[in-house]
């Protein structure tokens, strides 16, 4: 998918941040948009004139089924659909209260998850791609972000399992694992203050811009999985093939 021109996209999480960016790059490329987001001031804002947005809560069901039903209706078609929407947690992983572990699964698993059901039908007609918006916590535990770190861990799993079961079919699903990025995300997530350290990374954040474009070209190339920016990379091996050196460092991050 080299052009975006009259492609058919749905973007999720599209009031701010990555979302915004990525809505704003393909409205220049000449693609058609449903954005999604809970604020419709703020959808309201970025839109085009010919966009569509569905303002709701992902959440639900409803809003779900109306966001890939108002697409086909007035385009016809899907051709990709991007699962960016999420929020984070401070809560560590034994005192995280049960009902916000579930509402942070609700909304950064089970909602990408459903969505993804509900639009296959369509992109299956087009060969689409789907793009699941994880985190490099998807890929290493965080311990200050617990609960959020396995909410990605499992949206990763579940775009594994996605790719090998839809590949036959010709939807490509691709995983994207950005680091730090330079967004609003401390400020949504719930929870008690970040270790100072946490904070002090945000110097050192991947801008909204760049993460974008590394999405957007992971799309053009059919890309398996992007991870930006790319030096997360040495994280995620550093976990696989050192998993103690990396959980000491997490600890003393965590504990100061």
């Amino acid at each position: 998918m080299g052009s975006l021109e009259g492609k058919v996209i749905i973007v999720t999480g599209a009031s701010e941040g990555i979302g915004a960016r990525l809505a704003a790059v393909m409205q220049s490329r000449g693609a058609h948009l449903c954005l999604t987001a809970r604020s419709e001031a703020k959808l309201s804002s970025l839109a085009a004139p010919a966009d569509l947005i569905v303002p709701g809560d992902l959440t639900l069901e409803s809003v779900r089924s109306a966001i890939v039903s108002k697409t086909v209706e007035r385009w016809g078609r899907v051709d990709v659909l991007i699962n960016n929407a999420g929020r984070g947690s401070y809560y560590t992983a034994s005192t995280t209260p049960l009902d916000e572990a579930r509402a942070l699964f609700e909304l950064n698993f089970f909602a990408p998850s459903d969505l993804t059901r509900l639009a296959l039908p369509h992109l299956r007609e087009t060969h689409g791609t789907v793009v699941n918006v994880s985190s490099i916590a998807g890929q290493v535990s965080l311990p200050w972000l617990s609960v959020y770190s396995a909410s990605k861990f499992a949206l990763a799993a579940m775009t594994s399992a996605q790719r090998t079961e839809l590949r036959r079919d010709g939807v490509h699903v691709m995983g994207v694992f950005p680091g730090y990025v330079n967004t609003d995300f401390q400020a949504h997530a719930n929870g008690p203050k970040p270790p100072a350290r946490v904070l002090q990374g945000k110097r050192f954040a991947v801008s909204v811009e760049d993460c974008a474009d590394a999405i957007l070209h992971g799309i053009a190339h059919r890309k398996r999985t992007v991870v930006t920016p790319r030096k997360g990379w040495l994280l995620v091996w550093a976990n696989w093939f050192f998993p103690s050196l990396v959980e000491s460092q997490l600890e003393r991050v965590l504990n100061g």
